[in-house]
């Protein structure tokens, strides 16, 4: 569905995304995952055609994003992380909104935009205002407006940010629901939601590609052995003499336990090797308890902090705006109030080509790194 060559923006100096290249077959669900400034939004605005790459090739069903835009962007549904929706709406105007800019033929919207609602379920709030509703119910609506058309591609970016815990459910069981029938790329933070949704997992660190792979076979690649954990009631001495003759150990790590007469040992094993039976029956010949014994997993975290280990996470101190009066330095700093007017000016010319990307061919008027 989605061939990404060799891709490359550069933001001045600034690599975001540096010689990126991965596939995206037809029928699953991608989790998409990097810390931030790894260049996860720069590159899902480049597959939606909302910014331009510095150089590379991005192919959307058999279709160049640069030769061939509008087909292209026609394959693909979009919701960055901040909705693209309009609070003086109501959920169902906005639909109506969002099918015409897509050219949803007009005998087929209202019947499109009933079924969208009910997929999202969104039918009870159709009536009501985009700002009267929750974070929930909003994501719902730009989600709404993403699958309007049918598109063959799906891409969420950040989908379940700020939403509370039965919320990030009902969004988790949506996304899972749309994966049947549409390919989904999802960037999220939430690494837990990402192994429960996701078939395939990329992650990316300075604008590279670290890993691709299902979450099982990462797991089992990044672990590359078992480890197991246990407390036994014995001597240093004997527990390393009974354990480190056992078949497959590759380390054996045995020091004094807080249980009186007792130590705590840390095996690493093959992978493939579990040796929690055979441990069992040697102790219970040697008449030594066994008070603990755990079978310990890499988890996806834990994978996630050691391919990106070391990448840059901080965040770049926002410029203040400086005005000289009089040969001094002023700092002048916008009211609430004004920032809200600065952004409602902006919303309406974003949010239109955030919707109807394909039919604008617009760049993105705030791009800039991730």
């Amino acid at each position: 569905m989605i061939e990404v060559t060799h891709l490359t923006k550069h933001y001045g100096s600034n690599a975001a995304v540096d010689d990126l290249s991965f596939t995206v077959e037809k029928g699953q669900i991608y989790g998409f995952l990097g810390p931030n400034g790894a260049g996860k939004t720069t590159t899902m605005n480049i597959l939606t055609g909302y910014i331009a790459p510095t150089s590379g090739e991005v192919v959307i069903d058999g279709h160049n994003i640069l030769e061939e835009p509008e087909e292209a962007r026609k394959c693909i549904g979009y919701l960055p992380e901040i909705p693209p929706v309009y609070p003086d709406m109501t959920v169902l105007e906005y639909l109506q909104f969002a099918a015409e800019l897509k050219k949803i033929p007009r005998d087929e919207r209202e019947a499109m935009i009933l079924e969208v609602m009910q997929t999202t379920g969104l039918m009870e709030m159709q009536g009501r205002l985009i700002r009267n509703l929750s974070k929930g119910y909003r994501q719902r609506t730009g989600l709404a407006q993403a699958v309007l058309g049918y598109p063959d591609i799906i891409i969420l970016d950040e989908p379940m940010v700020g939403l509370d815990p039965k919320q990030i459910i009902e969004i988790r069981e949506l996304i899972k629901s749309l994966g049947q029938k549409h390919t989904v790329i999802l960037s999220s933070h939430i690494l837990s939601e990402i192994s429960a949704i996701c078939d395939h997992i990329m992650i990316i660190a300075h604008g590279k590609l670290v890993a691709s792979d299902t979450p099982e076979n990462l797991m089992n690649l990044m672990r590359g052995s078992g480890s197991l954990e246990l407390t036994i009631r014995a001597k240093e001495a004997d527990v390393r003499r009974m354990l480190s003759s056992l078949p497959g150990v590759q380390s054996l790590d045995v020091k004094n336990s807080s249980e009186d007469g007792a130590c705590d040992v840390v095996i690493q094993t093959e992978a493939e090797n579990d040796l929690r039976e055979m441990i069992f029956y040697m102790c219970a010949q040697e008449k030594k308890a066994i008070l603990r014994m755990q079978h310990t997993h890499v988890s996806l975290e834990d994978i996630f902090l050691e391919l990106t280990e070391g990448h840059p996470a901080e965040e770049k101190p926002k410029k203040k705006r400086r005005f000289g009066f009089g040969g001094k330095s002023v700092t002048m700093e916008k009211t609430a109030g004004q920032n809200q007017a600065v952004s409602d000016e902006r919303t309406v010319e974003q949010n239109t080509e955030a919707i109807a990307g394909e039919q604008t061919g617009a760049v993105n008027p705030q791009e800039g790194e991730e």
